[in-house]
């Protein structure tokens, strides 16, 4: 199992904590979904095919406030009413599905109900600086949206629209605050009702 999680270029402290990652890694490679791996800690999104094989990595920009878990009450409100504490990006394994947003842009939900999606870079107000935060060697300036994980349009028109944006797929979004372990027996998500 450890050879899994190094082939999928991930870190894990110990070969326990690498076995909690990769099992069901490992499972879903079988299963021949395309899958996504968000990494919280590095700020990144990487993407592999149905048989395991990496597609790309890429860094991410990540919810405002660091956290493994959905605030509860924040489920279904509007955008604008989320509080800071509120816009985090939930870890777990979440059964991903290609869709559109309100404006009809395509992105790939990761959980419809929670409005968790994986979309491309947009503009926004300049004092975000969204685009100098994507490009930044620090994880900590990654943190910026409302819980969506959001990345170079190029790499999303290249990449996750191809391989999550054209069937179901899965999620994975590392803890940066949980143990591994107790994050990767996590209950699957489904991302559309």
């Amino acid at each position: 199992m450890c050879g899994i999680v190094a082939a999928l270029g991930l870190v894990a402290s110990t070969c326990a904590a690498a076995q909690g990652i990769a099992r069901p890694v490992a499972d879903d490679v079988r299963d021949g979904r395309p899958f996504a791996i968000v990494d919280k800690r590095a700020a990144t999104l990487s993407v592999y095919a149905g048989d395991g094989t990496l597609l790309g990595r890429t860094s991410a920009l990540l919810g405002l406030t660091p956290g493994d878990a959905e605030i509860p009450g924040s489920r279904g409100k509007a955008p604008d009413a989320l509080t800071v504490q509120e816009r985090t990006t939930p870890a777990g394994r979440f059964e991903a599905q290609p869709g559109r947003n309100l404006h009809g842009e395509r992105i790939v939900w990761i959980d419809y109900g929670a409005s968790l999606a994986i979309h491309r870079l947009r503009p926004a107000p300049a004092r975000e600086r969204r685009p100098e935060r994507l490009t930044s060697a620090n994880p900590q300036d990654h943190r910026i949206t409302l819980g969506c994980v959001v990345v170079d349009p190029a790499f999303f028109d290249r990449v996750v629209l191809p391989t999550l944006g054209s069937s179901p797929g899965l999620v994975y979004i590392l803890p940066e605050r949980e143990p591994l372990l107790a994050s990767a027996g996590g209950t699957s998500r489904a991302a559309a009702p």
